[in-house]
């Protein structure tokens, strides 16, 4: 999506803001012993109240709110009665529709305690995605963000996972201009337009460039069990630089 009008923005900035803080308190209630099913509940109850809907429900028929994966598995887990244990490595995906517009952003959880190299690719997660984010600029090349990531990835150490990218958002789940990636690609000579929705997601792996679809049809895992996060926000490129969608306030 790319936005032509101030009411269009204020719509997208409500939607990044519920899923925003619905993500934020389904983090703070993680701890050994709850089920993602009942993390699950908690995030459907916060959108549901807010007259939102969620967007993998809507768009795909998944069998869940939100989608919450326990390592090894990174990305598109199911909700189940599986109850979280200490030094699990937990993925939350919150995406939402509310009055017309979408939200989308998602983060990694490390359950204490936790190994040191999991607290450092955690922390590094996030520094992935935001190196991703300064690379934003309206008139510039797509592939600037991908440059940015891979290159962060490469002097620290990790794999970037090359089959989950980021993607176009606003007015749907997977919007216009599709998957962007999130490595190095220099075959990509797309420009980002001014006022373009759009996710920053890189998969930051130990080790994986790559993810299988479990027999669920959902869940996806690196096939040799790496550990890998995924940190997430929505975006739009402005002239000043990006602004934020997924923020809680």
């Amino acid at each position: 999506m790319t936005i032509e009008h101030e009411d269009q923005l204020e719509g997208l900035k409500a939607a990044g803001r519920l899923v925003a803080r619905t993500l934020e308190a389904m983090g703070q209630a993680l701890e050994p012993g709850i089920t993602t099913r009942e993390l699950d509940r908690l995030g459907r109850a916060m959108l549901e109240r807010e007259g939102a809907r969620s967007a993998p429900e809507i768009t795909y028929s998944f069998p869940g709110a939100t989608c919450i994966s326990v390592g090894p598995d990174c990305a598109h887990g199911i909700p189940d009665d599986r109850p979280i244990a200490a030094g699990d490595l937990v993925n939350i995906d919150v995406s939402a529709e509310l009055n017309g517009f979408f939200g989308d952003t998602g983060a990694s959880f490390a359950v204490p305690p936790v190994k040191p190299r999991i607290e450092r690719l955690c922390r590094d997660g996030r520094r992935a995605m935001w190196t991703g984010i300064r690379a934003v600029k309206a008139g510039g090349k797509l592939n600037e963000i991908g440059r940015a990531i891979q290159g962060f990835a490469d002097r620290n150490g990790y794999t970037l996972v090359k089959n989950l990218a980021s993607h176009g958002v606003g007015r749907s789940l997977h919007d216009e201009p599709g998957e962007i990636p999130t490595w190095w690609e220099p075959r990509e000579s797309r420009r980002i337009p001014e006022g373009l929705v759009f996710t920053i997601e890189p998969f930051l792996s130990l080790g994986a460039e790559w993810v299988d679809e479990m027999g669920d049809g959902w869940t996806l895992r690196p096939p040799g069990g790496e550990p890998t996060v995924q940190y997430e926000h929505t975006l739009v490129a402005t002239r000043r630089g990006p602004v934020i969608l997924t923020l809680t306030a």
